[in-house]
């Protein structure tokens, strides 16, 4: 069947990168695309020919008009209930952009309004696509570090404003606006931190085999003139011992042109042996008690359905399987947990115990 696929809420810059993926899929028609403002459309109306007929600034007159099977949001971090929540009542599928929610209360309300539907609720992750975590995951789940007992985690980019759709770099007078960004306003979930550490504790999630930490310490900066954080540090205590989880706007340079120091991505650390993944690399650096001295590994060749979140979200679609690992719900919830519980350690400066 051609699934039937409609962009609604253009807030987050991914929404280009989703309908291309969309678009390049053999078996997707997007039938149509939504924003308040047409002009935050306008390279996905040019990018991808849209008829003027199917571009909206009315959600519900998108949704009734075009009947889609999937919906893709990308609203603000704040937003992303009320996108949730609007949509469901409309028997589509619903594929969310990262972050997952703006807290915990939020996600168990999406959570909630698609199982009601029994429609599937898949929330993407970008980190998720790249060969080489797929490829530390495989070597986890063959325990060729043994059990996973640390994770250290940094990633980031230069800045939300050095570029949009497609990893396309702006301008230097584009850049000075943070103000006028949602990503550096405290209201709509901006900051590194909502931005940045549901990737890493999530994905940590994911590596961990779903296990939860008790408790988290986290510190954040507080840049002058703006309203949230560029850097933060997130300590977690497991049962098993500490991990640790950094975000940062302001890396040296964006990993997907020339890896900063530190590298972005992972360090997994194991009873016997450890895997270091860093973003957009090639290779993964494993050590083993057989091989202390290290040895790259080279990533694993991803393929269809796994070589995008299009890909699978159809795939799971058509197969009736339930969406796993960091695309989950119940995975992604772990590590919205997590998240929460680093924003009270934050705002009141101590160790909390794990949100529930």
């Amino acid at each position: 069947m051609t699934w039937k696929v409609a962009g609604i809420n253009f807030d987050h810059s991914h929404m280009g990168d989703l309908l291309r993926l969309s678009h390049e899929h053999p078996d997707v028609e997007i039938v149509g695309i939504c924003h308040t403002d047409t002009e935050r459309m306008a390279s996905a109306i040019e990018n991808f020919a849209m008829p003027e007929e199917q571009v909206f600034t009315d959600y519900q007159d998108c949704l009734q008009k075009t009947r889609p099977d999937i919906v893709i949001l990308c609203p603000s971090t704040a937003s992303h209930a009320e996108w949730v929540l609007k949509v469901a009542p409309y028997d589509v599928h619903v594929l969310l952009e990262k972050p997952f929610a703006a807290d915990l209360a939020a996600a168990d309300k999406m959570i909630a309004a698609l199982a009601e539907t029994q429609k599937q609720f898949i929330i993407n992750w970008p980190l998720r696509w790249y060969p080489c975590h797929v490829t530390a995951k495989r070597l986890l789940s063959e325990g060729i570090i043994g059990d996973l007992i640390e994770v250290h985690y940094y990633d980031g980019n230069r800045g939300p404003l050095f570029h949009v759709a497609d990893k396309e770099e702006t301008d230097e007078e584009y850049r000075l606006r943070k103000n006028e960004s949602w990503f550096y306003q405290k209201a709509e979930g901006g900051g590194s931190l909502l931005d940045y550490l549901g990737y890493g504790v999530t994905l940590g999630t994911w590596f961990l085999d779903g296990r939860a930490p008790l408790e988290v310490t986290t510190v954040i900066d507080e840049p002058s003139g703006l309203e949230v954080d560029e850097h933060s540090i997130t300590i977690c205590k497991y049962a098993f011992g500490l991990s640790k989880f950094e975000t940062r706007w302001g890396t040296f340079t964006d990993p997907w042109t020339l890896q900063p120091q530190p590298k972005c991505g992972f360090v997994l650390k194991g009873s016997y042996g450890t895997i270091s993944s860093y973003d957009y690399e090639d290779t993964v650096r494993v050590q083993t008690h057989e091989r202390p001295e290290g040895y790259d590994h080279p990533v694993d060749r991803l393929t269809p359905p796994g070589e995008n979140v299009i890909q699978y979200f159809l795939h799971c679609l058509e197969t009736g399987q339930e969406p796993e690992g960091p695309l989950s719900p119940s995975i992604c919830r772990i590590g919205q947990q997590i998240v929460d519980s680093a924003i009270l350690s934050a705002r009141e400066r101590r160790t909390v115990p794990l949100l529930t």
